[in-house]
């Protein structure tokens, strides 16, 4: 993926995966398999979420130099930033915004279609990754071009402002300082998914597409092992279910889920051109800013598994129409207890407060 500031629809080239120039079927020593794990986890934590990018073993340094970079913070006014909390420091808040450029329904040129406040507490044990319905009517800050200064659907900022807006408009919802941005086109899940050999997903309830990348699909309720065109099908589908982008909020949560579980198993690590094809699937997918250093943060999260990821979801009060917009009403209140437990890196409260 090559994201353009000027929000046209972002360049997707792909890459065939090549094995190392010196393959083996030896598993790789202790200490070189924690730190592909570390950085395997984050891939999938960073891609979305959602989405991101690491390498392992030998690819780590070559990812990190040469991933690509946006402007985040460009124009973002500091003085009104969330300040840092104290007894927080150390802890980390990255923003996963995810669009599908190649989703026949989808206007991500302009939008971004998931936006994900991901927490990383102080010491570095676990992650929550808190999901914004794209829909979510909030205050957006006027950008530099002197868009917005009004209410509207919280992705709307994205069109008017491009990344920055959307930081300044993440931070004024929660209160929360963003660290780090990454951006994520989820059209890539498939060459990530089929990078791996398939995921296995649970579905929670039997369904048929209606906007399917080729023709219709169903799915059966069960647990069933997915190639990357059916997991992509799986995660981008909202029509087919009475609670819309919260259902495909949990299918994406799931896809990655699945996703981290599969690229941090043995299997993966130890197979040099298994690895080496996830690594540039996910690489292409993604962009980050320019101060995130991949390989430091892989470091600092070394003790990071599957298993310490809470996926949660903004609470609401459900969907309204304003203006004639359908829109996603946001549970102030419980929100903002939320977010509260974030800016003072309380998990406890964190997760308790989101239920």
């Amino acid at each position: 993926m090559r994201y353009r500031q000027e929000h046209a629809e972002p360049e997707t080239q792909f890459i065939e995966a090549q094995p190392p120039s010196e393959p083996t079927q030896e598993a790789p020593p202790k200490r070189r398999r924690w730190k592909k794990a570390v950085l395997i986890t984050l891939a999938v934590l960073v891609l979305l979420a959602g989405g991101g990018v690491l390498a392992g073993g030998l690819y780590y340094r070559s990812v990190n130099n040469g991933i690509e970079r946006v402007d985040a913070f460009d124009g973002v006014p500091e003085a009104e930033r969330p300040p840092v909390v104290e007894k927080a420091k150390g802890a980390m808040n990255i923003m996963i915004l995810g669009s599908d450029s190649r989703d026949p329904e989808s206007d991500s040129g302009s939008r971004t279609d998931t936006i994900i406040l991901a927490h990383i507490p102080k010491d570095h044990s676990s992650a929550q990754l808190i999901s914004i319905p794209r829909d979510t009517w909030v205050n957006v800050p006027k950008s530099a071009q002197g868009r917005g200064g009004r209410d509207a659907k919280i992705n709307a900022s994205f069109a008017w402002g491009g990344i920055p807006l959307m930081v300044q408009t993440v931070e004024k919802f929660t209160g929360v300082r963003v660290d780090h941005v990454t951006i994520v086109d989820f059209g890539g899940f498939k060459e990530i998914v089929d990078a791996l050999g398939g995921i296995d997903v649970d579905v929670e309830k039997g369904f048929t597409t209606l906007y399917a990348l080729n023709g219709s699909r169903t799915f059966a309720a069960g647990r069933q092992r997915m190639d990357g065109a059916a997991a992509l099908d799986y995660a981008r589908e909202r029509h087919a279910f009475a609670d819309g982008d919260f259902a495909r909020i949990r299918h994406q949560q799931q896809v990655i889920k699945a996703i981290l579980d599969k690229a941090a198993s043995g299997g993966t690590l130890a197979n040099p051109a298994k690895l080496n094809s996830f690594v540039k699937a996910t690489a292409d997918a993604v962009a980050v800013d320019k101060s995130l250093n991949l390989l430091d943060l892989a470091t600092d999260l070394r003790e990071l598994r599957s298993g310490n990821l809470t996926f949660l979801t903004c609470p609401t009060k459900g969907t309204g129409t304003i203006g004639g917009e359908s829109v996603v009403l946001a549970d102030k209140e419980k929100a903002a207890q939320v977010f509260e437990a974030v800016r003072s890196d309380n998990v406890p409260e964190i997760l308790s407060a989101a239920q």
